[in-house]
């Protein structure tokens, strides 16, 4: 399979729904979190702000069709990743990895520090693969003001077992 990483396009916005919907399938297998496969998504309104700021890249296929996109946002010294989502029919090829490096490289042009995130401790999809690409896990106190009321946030809204994670940019290419 032929893929590639682009920033995303005004025309990939429709469709990025689609792919975080089909990539949040994988959660239906999980006890305790299958309410996340059938969950709100970012809508294509939000993509385009992201796409527009150029914070969104999509991995396309040989026809361009999104397979995956990782959006964020700047925040401070740091730069965060929103969302990093691969459609289901094309997990565990690389993409989500490939998304990564692409934002850190990103990331690190512009002098950020690091990429942060906050994801699920204990899904294998989550902070175990995060942590193979060099995350390390945050305990509070180290966390920013941002990163504490995202995860605070995310509590208020039902989801439990979160941390927040952070690739340092420093020294690393």
């Amino acid at each position: 399979m032929t893929i590639a990483i682009r920033l995303a396009l005004p025309a990939d916005a429709p469709m990025l729904p689609a792919v975080e919907r089909a990539a949040a399938q994988s959660f239906a297998a999980v006890p305790g979190l299958e309410y996340l496969a059938s969950s709100p998504v970012i809508s294509a309104d939000q993509h385009m702000d992201f796409l527009l700021k150029q914070h969104e890249w999509v991995a396309v296929d040989a026809q361009d069709r999104p397979l995956g996109f990782l959006c964020g946002q700047d925040c401070d010294e740091d730069w965060h990743i929103i969302e990093l989502s691969v459609h289901r029919i094309a997990q565990g090829r690389g993409l989500g990895r490939q998304l990564i490096g692409t934002a850190a490289d990103w990331a690190r042009s512009r002098g950020y520090g690091g990429l942060t995130l906050t994801t699920f401790t204990q899904v294998p999809w989550n902070a175990p693969f995060y942590a193979r690409l060099g995350f390390e896990r945050l305990p509070g106190e180290r966390c920013s003001d941002f990163l504490q009321r995202q995860l605070a946030a995310e509590h208020q809204h039902g989801l439990r077992n979160r941390c927040a994670m952070r690739l340092d940019l420093q020294g690393t290419s």
